[in-house]
């Protein structure tokens, strides 16, 4: 968990109005995804789900160069190459070598 994460967890236990973890109007959610699936509507957005969020996350880890292990780790996978099998294309060093052997002309 990060500082931003942890710090927006705080405030909102702050500001809870019960003692559950998921509420509306200080009742708990019935349902997690009927609650997700109404925040998607209300964001204005189509075709996301909690996979799709875990997906960007797992993404954008990989293009900020956090290493395999690292991003394996944070999804649960319990083997690194099959993190690597799905996220290495997204990393900025993938495919650096065979970029480089192709540059004409430069030393």
């Amino acid at each position: 968990m990060n500082e931003t994460i942890h710090a927006a967890l705080l405030e909102a236990r702050r500001a809870a109005l019960s003692d559950h973890v998921n509420e509306w109007a200080a009742k708990p959610v019935g349902s997690i995804k009927r609650g997700f699936a109404r925040a998607v509507k209300s964001a204005g957005l189509e075709d996301v789900s909690p996979h799709i969020l875990r997906h960007t996350a797992a993404v954008l880890m990989a293009e900020a160069s956090v290493s395999m292990d690292e991003i394996a780790q944070y999804l649960g996978h319990s083997e690194t190459r099959i993190t690597a099998a799905v996220y290495t294309r997204f990393s900025p060093s993938h495919l650096m070598q065979a970029a480089k052997a192709l540059e004409f002309g430069r030393k």
